[in-house]
């Protein structure tokens, strides 16, 4: 029997339904035992180090760049073959896009996430459209900002999206328009003026644990969804809707995430290990195993299964248009700790400690720099 090590992250969404299938692989031959990080190490564990110890690795797509500038990772091209079947299925959003990069595909989408709202039910109806109605909502109940570790500055580039402007230039170098820039941080000053105190430090899976249980946060503008939070039985859901826009019928704002499983340059591929990897994206696993499982599929066919969405609180279906509309962050080598950086700068920012010029121009110097470093790197 062929043994594989594989790294994922430590939540049901990003365990559960891997473990699962491992059953069914070993039966097959195929043995993919699976270790779990926190979401904090997921989030910025280097990926050259991960690849020294495992054949397969669950991670987001802004560590492609640090993962190629040091060799880490095999392309899925050269693992599948070009002409693969799955490169040509339709993924939600922007899904497949973010791990594309200098020539190659170097992760496989198996779960698919962006910032979306989340709300109590019993507190918050419905989700408020546009970032003035946060605001408003924020005077009459406990709202948070998800500002945690990166998601600062990935807040901050979701409100320049919904301004209508791209959080990130094509090559990478700019972060946000200057013009932009200033009044989205005008807009988060704004709401975190009136929101609820002690949640600026808790991560998107602590914030969603604390919507709709006895803690009286009652709404979230921009977090990552998680389908496993869409309904508690009888309880009282965490209902889930679209990102905030700037004016209403404006563009949504925000920014992709998910998962996706990259090859290490470690694994040996078999034919055993191509055809687990085609199985993780199958419609059948997708639609099927994944929902079965506490997972959150990747294939648009499974956000659109009505058996699905029905069975996930109507998660899919309430939060389709923002994803479709998310945008995909850079993934140039040193992006990851740059994000970290940025995030900082931007708490800086709402709390007062930094004037808002100060602050931007300081994340134009962090942006610039950290592009710079990256291209040094590759020469």
């Amino acid at each position: 029997m062929t043994g594989f090590r594989g790294l994922t992250w430590d939540h049901p969404r990003g365990r559960v339904w891997l473990e699962a299938a491992s059953v069914l692989w070993r039966e097959r031959g195929v043995d993919v035992s699976w270790d779990a990080q926190p979401l904090e190490g997921f989030e910025a564990h280097p990926i050259d180090e991960l690849a020294a110890e495992y054949d397969l690795i669950v991670l987001d797509h802004p560590h492609i760049g640090d993962a190629l500038r040091n060799g880490a990772l095999q392309s899925l091209e050269s693992v599948l073959g070009d002409d693969d079947p799955l490169f040509s299925e339709r993924y939600v959003g922007p899904s497949l896009r973010s791990y594309r990069g200098d020539g190659g595909t170097w992760a496989l989408p198996i779960d698919a996430a962006t910032q979306v709202s989340a709300r109590d039910s019993r507190l918050v109806a419905a989700a408020p459209e546009t970032w003035e109605d946060v605001e408003r909502l924020a005077a009459d109940v406990p709202v948070a900002l998800s500002l945690s570790g990166p998601h600062a500055l990935l807040t901050f580039f979701s409100v320049v999206a919904a301004l209508g402007a791209a959080p990130v230039d094509e090559a990478g170098e700019a972060w946000v328009p200057d013009r932009e820039a200033l009044d989205a941080l005008e807009v988060l000053r704004a709401v975190q003026a009136r929101s609820a105190p002690g949640y600026d430090r808790i991560n998107p899976i602590g914030l969603l644990e604390r919507v709709g249980s006895d803690d009286p946060l009652a709404f979230v503008p921009l977090v990552y969804g998680y389908v496993n939070y869409s309904r508690r039985g009888n309880e009282a859901p965490v209902a889930f809707g679209d990102a905030p826009r700037a004016v209403r019928g404006g563009p949504i704002g925000s920014m992709i995430g998910g998962t996706g499983v990259a090859v290490s340059r470690r694994a040996e591929v078999t034919d055993g290990l191509r055809e687990y990897l085609r199985w993780l994206v199958a419609p059948s696993t997708q639609r099927r195993v994944i929902p079965e499982f506490e997972g959150q599929p990747a294939l648009a066919g499974a956000w659109a299964d009505r058996e699905v969405d029905d069975r996930a609180g109507a998660f899919y279906s309430s939060t389709r248009d923002t994803i479709e509309a998310a945008s995909v962050r850079p993934r140039y080598a040193g992006f990851p700790a740059a994000q970290l950086a940025g995030s900082e700068l931007v708490r800086s920012a709402l709390s007062g400690e930094l004037a808002p010029r100060e602050a931007l121009a300081r994340l134009g110097r962090l942006a610039r720099d950290s592009r710079a470093a990256a291209l040094k790197g590759n020469r």
